[in-house]
């Protein structure tokens, strides 16, 4: 019967026990103790670089772009300030043609009011103006030189000058062809000697507001 101390060939074999007994363990020399002591190197953790290999340049905008040089940050700068004086210089010149054109409107503005101003003054003046001539005119008639003559004819002087200073003046256009936008046609008589068409009386003044008429002159036109 076979024991366990039994050697083969001058080493040691290991017969096996009973069944259920533990297997043997191998035997283990130093190298082995030595790399069982390092810790075991996870699969997931890349490699490191090899010694003298290339560094390759990560992916991305910033791949392969080179700082900008001094010259191109002083052109830049230069051309940023130029787009904004430019940008200042429109912005200064439309708001100096706005406010050149609201000038204008509000001195237009201010004329028109003047000119409506003035022009109703006038109407409400011109009925005493016509009372004055035809009172003037009825001295005349007469043949007979009235003391207050002379105060009328100056009181007439003086509003007619008024009313010229401010643009206003009075027109008699006898003997002038008849015109529809200057002239009222209240009569229409066959005159010896006269054309038709002709003014040949004037019954009331017309009176103009430089290029405008206040009222047209009455007159009678010959047929």
């Amino acid at each position: 019967m076979a024991t366990h101390d039994k050697k083969l060939d001058g080493q040691p074999q290991a017969v096996p026990d009973r069944e259920g007994d533990p297997a043997p363990q191998a035997p283990f020399d130093g190298d082995q103790s030595s790399a069982a002591a390092q810790p075991a190197t996870s699969a997931e953790e890349p490699a490191a670089p090899a010694v003298g290999a290339e560094a390759t340049p990560a992916d991305g905008p910033e791949a392969g772009l080179e700082p900008p040089t001094e010259e191109e940050v002083v052109e830049a700068d230069l051309r940023e300030r130029a787009e904004k004086s430019d940008h200042y210089l429109a912005l200064a010149q439309r708001t100096q043609a706005d406010f050149e054109n609201y000038r204008k409107r509000t001195a237009r503005d201010v004329r028109a009011a003047e000119v409506r101003g003035m022009s109703r003054l006038a109407r409400e003046l011109l009925p005493a103006l016509d009372n004055l001539d035809r009172a003037l005119a009825a001295v005349e008639s007469s043949g007979e030189e009235h003391h207050l003559t002379q105060g009328i004819r100056l009181v007439q002087s003086e509003l007619t000058a008024a009313l010229a200073r401010t643009g206003i003046e009075g027109y008699t256009p006898k003997g002038e062809p008849f015109d529809p936008e200057q002239h009222e046609a209240v009569a229409q008589h066959s005159v010896e000697g006269a054309e038709p068409g002709t003014i040949v009386e004037v019954l009331q003044s017309g009176y103009r507001l430089n290029d405008s008429v206040l009222r047209p002159a009455r007159v009678i036109v010959a047929g």
